[in-house]
């Protein structure tokens, strides 16, 4: 899979200068086992080609996903094809051309159009040749597609379904290359991360200067912000009138932040509460509001997470009525005497990150050795991916599993001791055939007679 820029007149050797890439070098990096290249073709006062493709690796790509073991899946096209997961292992190769930040004396050069044709492929489509068309040409790109012969045997010619884009036009580096990478994921309709609020953040910095007056612009942040939640924020942002810097305060975790802090506010004692995989902080901060609240203990074994969490704690540590949380170094597979007895334990969308296999050990520690008052875990309901047209496709990449509500509540059912009363609670828009995008379940110590 690969992306070639090419430009012809006065001055396109700058072109190097706005990529930060040197055109006599080839540039090589191996991005978690995947080889990322850059080389120029031609780099001339008239002339520049350079072209950037990836080599992902398989196996690698198998075995750091949740699928299930299918051999199809080492020769999948969403791995060989221009999609995000092409746009995530060049990205880091583009950042200063997508930011806009090469060296002092080539910032004026941003701005300038120049005549670009980029070409890209392959690319698996489920559009049309005229929907691809609709999306590229209202930016004023001369938009050609093309198809590459198969043979099958030496008699039989069949056309491949993966096709070929060339697009040509008069645009900045940046302007084309965030164009690119807005709408490549739109064309294949797939994204292999999880898309949350920062994609508002990307897609607002990305589409800024064009989006806002593209004919299709509902159907691209449709297809862009999949998860409706997230895209009903911008809709209701766009229809009340609110600024974008309004707007990116918003958040999708939100939804499930505030329902954890109403259920936490109904419990009683709540004096001391364990955050389990804490991550950046963000629900621990909020739990430090909570009145009634004297401890939060942020359990987290990523040490780059911890430190971001510890940054925002200290940003409201003098607000009043807040209760500094403590960052605890620690994994839910390794017992630490200072999280016994707790009245409250969260594992705010943790258990998916875990293989199957290794949460009924988790869960026994838990139960029968911390012992926690309260125990609340929520997770993605499987059967809502419906809603998100994933079709197979799971949410995030680390996710090992993903469980229906009767798969989740049996899991639940069949873990408890004996010693918690269970209750089932959606979170999120609902919908009858599907339920809730978050499903939470909340394990109520039993009154000791």
């Amino acid at each position: 899979m690969q992306l070639t820029i090419r430009a012809t007149g006065e001055n396109v050797k700058v072109i190097s200068y706005l990529l930060a890439k040197n055109p006599n070098n080839v540039y090589e990096r191996n991005h978690k086992g995947h080889l990322v290249r850059l080389f120029y073709s031609a780099c001339s006062e008239t002339e520049l080609d350079v072209t950037i493709f990836v080599t992902p690796d398989s196996l690698e790509l198998k075995q750091n996903s949740s699928y299930t073991y299918d051999i199809t899946h080492y020769i999948n096209d969403r791995e060989f094809a221009v999609s995000s997961i092409f746009c995530s292992f060049i990205r880091p190769a583009l950042g200063t051309a997508l930011n806009g930040q090469p060296k002092e004396g080539y910032k004026k050069w941003v701005n300038h159009c120049f005549p670009f044709e980029f070409q890209f492929g392959p690319v698996s489509s489920t559009l049309s040749d005229e929907e691809i068309r609709a999306l590229f040409e209202p930016l004023g790109y001369e938009t050609a597609i093309s198809r590459a012969e198969t043979n099958y045997s030496f008699h039989l010619k069949q056309k491949s379904t993966a096709r070929f884009i060339s697009l040509k036009g008069s645009t900045t580096l940046q302007h084309g290359l965030r164009q690119l990478f807005v709408l490549i994921p739109v064309l294949d309709n797939y994204k292999h991360y999880y898309i949350d609020e920062k994609e508002i953040e990307k897609i607002e910095r990305y589409g800024e200067g064009w989006l806002e007056n593209h004919p299709l612009k509902s159907f691209i942040l449709r297809q862009a912000l999949r998860f409706k939640e997230v895209y009903n924020i911008v809709q209701k942002t766009e229809e009340s009138g609110e600024s974008k810097e309004k707007a990116g305060k918003v958040r999708l975790n939100d939804l499930r932040y505030e329902k954890i802090i109403e259920m936490v506010k109904g419990i009683e004692p709540r004096r001391r509460i364990v955050d389990f995989g804490s991550g950046e902080g963000k629900l621990s901060l909020r739990l430090g509001f909570v009145d009634g609240v004297q401890e939060v203990l942020a359990v987290e074994p990523s040490e780059t997470a911890a430190l971001q969490a510890i940054e925002r704690f200290e940003k409201v540590r003098h607000q009043e009525g807040f209760v500094m949380p403590t960052p605890l170094w620690g994994s839910l597979f390794y017992y630490d005497e200072r999280l016994k007895n707790k009245d409250i334990m969260i594992l705010c969308e943790v258990i998916e990150h875990i293989d199957a296999y290794r949460l009924p050990k988790m869960m026994d520690t838990i139960l029968n050795e911390y012992q926690p008052n309260v125990l609340i875990i929520t997770t993605p309901n499987q059967e809502y991916n419906a809603v998100y047209n994933l079709g197979e496709q799971i949410r995030h990449h680390d996710h090992r599993f993903e469980w229906t509500r009767e798969e989740f509540q049996t899991w639940c059912v069949d873990r408890n001791n004996g010693n918690y009363e269970l209750a089932f609670i959606g979170i999120g828009e609902a919908y009858e055939q599907y339920g809730c995008p978050t499903q939470m379940c909340v394990f109520s110590r039993k009154e000791v007679e």
